[in-house]
């Protein structure tokens, strides 16, 4: 390790009570441990106490070895595994967390959006895009999957399609009935539809104007905003790689739940995490060596 210990010394000369010149001349080539123990030996007890300090206190850690700095953190996490590095991300802040996002490519961002639980997916949708735009986007064949799917009830679909201009409601009868509908008012009409046998009331459906079965599903959807998880993940991913940037997705993402947030840091190479864990607090970061890496202090205490 290069890890850079009181550049000046100067706490551990107060804390040991060792004059500059003792230090020049008998300590100026050792290390830390060795300063501690020669002193030990020699009946100093400030050394002795100090010794233990070092192992038991977050606090006087972060100062021995200046843990404010991400470099010197950095110094420890080189010597461990990657699985030891991912010990430390459930115990960073979220800010943090959210940070370490932006070490993906907005293509890995998309591949993990699509793991996420699909009510959480449409969370981060929604901080990006209004039910407008998202209807907007959706391909055509996501808002046909919406409406054939056998959680939308028929009644919901009669219900609002009476918000639908009788234009298009008159070039639906007409695309799946042949029948002229000119002098056929709405009422009508919707009666006529709801009356379709199945085959032809999905037909008819399907043959929507596209401005119309967007309301359509809108509609739908915003009276129960549960339904916004029916459409593919990969229609929402595409979406936001088509219209936005990767530090507005991940800004987006700062909404998804921590531990989902985790799960994608953990697939950081291991140099790119090891540099996401030195944002950490460094008392808590002190506090996870002397719990966990009691053994990469020691090695520290060598230099």
């Amino acid at each position: 390790m290069s890890i850079v210990i009181d550049s000046d010394i100067t706490l551990l000369m107060q804390r040991l009570h060792i004059s500059s010149q003792k230090m020049q001349e008998q300590y100026a080539s050792m290390s830390l441990e060795e300063i501690v123990e020669k002193e030990a030996e020699a009946g100093n007890q400030d050394a002795v106490k100090f010794a233990q300090e070092i192992f038991n206190s977050p606090r006087m850690l972060v100062k021995i070895f200046q843990l404010a700095d991400p470099q010197n953190k950095l110094e420890f996490l080189k010597n461990m595994s990657s699985d030891q590095l991912r010990e430390f991300l459930p115990l960073m802040e979220e800010e943090d967390i959210n940070q370490g996002l932006y070490f993906f490519d907005i293509n890995k961002l998309m591949d993990m959006l699509q793991d996420i639980p699909p009510e959480q997916l449409v969370q981060t949708v929604f901080q990006m895009f209004s039910p407008e735009q998202i209807m907007a986007y959706l391909p055509e064949e996501q808002l046909d999957k919406f409406l054939e799917s056998p959680d939308i009830d028929k009644t919901q679909i009669m219900k609002n399609l009476q918000l639908i201009p009788q234009e298009y409601l008159a070039q639906m009868y007409e695309a799946v009935s042949g029948e002229d509908s000119d002098k056929i008012s709405s009422k009508e009409l919707l009666e006529k539809i709801g009356n379709l046998n199945p085959h032809q009331f999905q037909d008819a459906l399907r043959v929507m104007q596209p401005v119309a079965k967007q309301k359509l599903v809108m509609d739908i959807a915003n009276a129960h905003q549960d339904l916004y998880e029916k459409f593919d993940a990969d229609a929402y991913t595409n979406m936001m790689k088509a219209h936005k940037f990767q530090p507005e997705i991940v800004k987006a993402m700062e909404v998804i739940d921590e531990d989902e947030k985790i799960k994608m840091l953990e697939q950081l190479p291991k140099d790119l995490l090891a540099i996401v864990i030195t944002q950490m607090d460094a008392k808590v970061f002190a506090d996870q060596l002397l719990k966990e890496h009691p053994d990469l202090i020691a090695q520290a205490m060598l230099k």
